[in-house]
């Protein structure tokens, strides 16, 4: 399908700079199949829900991977972007173009790290130098890595450390928050309990190729980024019994529904899954796992719209982002949610 199909206008004073506070006061639009749009707040997910139905969460945790330093003389940049080994991250580098292979870069803290590898697609394998975890390191010498889309209006703070990690976070190795779940709090999850709405959680560590642009125009051409995911297979068990017995599995958000869709087969049933998943998915596409999805609002053009393009429509998601527009949503990681059941 040509790319300039998933495109809109998006008024810049949308995007969201800091999150909803408290954060299950965000706004959130809900989309059942034709039913006409209807505009809710997050706190009202349990009503919208039936008892037996299950919130899928990820418990990715996001690590300061947001790096600033120097190659000689030349200011550079890197923001880590997926995990290889013990002391090896794939980078994404700014001014890439004054750091070679062989080359050590400089960063805060007494953080040394070679780049050992350039790869297709300009990014780097760097290798973290020393005996303390990279963990460590980062903890020492990196910011929280805000989107491009945020990071370019405003300075990263520490407030950002606490806003930019979910109530789920237990797991580090994303790079970019999985934003659908920044708006639940113990609050909504006791409301969600006691509606007995069932909750699970499975590990995707987001990374920052979630935030390139797709350059191709079509997208038969376009490369999708591997993320590496983890499920259980007693969390499997627990989905299927769900599905089988007549109720809904809700993924909260696309890094949640992209890995459950790639554990599962063409049988529909869902199966343990450990490693790179790259799923793209786009209109045409049969979802196997999901009976809807909670999102916030996405960039244009992005693998994300097309996501909830194939979920809903095409033309019913322009028309719901339209009426989000008009209606002053917030938009993108720290602004509003929607809550999508086909």
């Amino acid at each position: 399908m040509r790319v300039d199909l998933f495109d809109f206008e998006l008024p810049n004073e949308r995007i969201a700079l800091r999150p909803a506070r408290p954060r299950d006061a965000a706004r959130m639009l809900v989309l059942r199949g034709d039913e006409p749009f209807a505009d809710r707040t997050v706190r009202d997910l349990p009503d919208l829900l039936e008892p037996g139905d299950v919130l899928v969460f990820n418990d990715t945790r996001v690590i300061p991977a947001q790096l600033e330093g120097r190659r000689g003389e030349a200011r550079i940049g890197a923001t880590l972007h997926k995990r290889i080994d013990l002391r090896r991250w794939q980078a994404f580098v700014r001014n890439a173009k004054r750091l070679r292979v062989g080359d050590i870069a400089m960063f805060g803290g007494g953080v040394t790290a070679i780049a050992e590898e350039r790869l297709e697609d300009g990014s780097f394998v760097l290798f973290f130098e020393g005996e303390e975890p990279v963990e460590v390191l980062l903890d020492r010498a990196g910011t929280m890595p805000l989107p491009p889309y945020i990071a370019g209006k405003r300075a990263t703070d520490e407030q950002d450390r606490e806003d930019y990690q979910t109530m789920f976070a237990r797991e580090d190795g994303a790079v970019a928050a999985p934003t659908a779940a920044l708006h639940f709090t113990d609050r909504l999850m006791a409301a969600i309990a006691e509606r007995g709405i069932e909750t699970e959680t499975l590990t995707l560590h987001v990374g920052a190729g979630t935030f390139l642009p797709v350059k191709a125009d079509d997208t038969d051409n376009h490369k999708m980024h591997a993320e590496f995911g983890r499920l259980q297979q007693d969390v499997c068990d627990r989905l299927n019994a769900a599905r089988a017995r007549g109720n809904r599995v809700i993924s909260v958000g696309t890094t949640s529904l992209r890995l459950l869709e790639s554990a599962t087969g063409e049988d529909g049933i869902i199966r343990p899954f450990s490693g790179d998943t790259d799923i793209f998915i786009t209109p045409g596409y049969r979802f196997r796992a999901i009976d809807g999805l909670m999102t916030n609002f996405h960039l244009p053009k992005s693998t994300l719209f097309m996501l909830v393009s194939a979920l809903m429509g095409r033309e019913h998601m322009q028309a719901a982002y339209a009426h989000a527009i008009a209606h002053e949503y917030r938009f993108y990681s720290y602004g509003d949610s929607s809550l999508l059941l086909p």
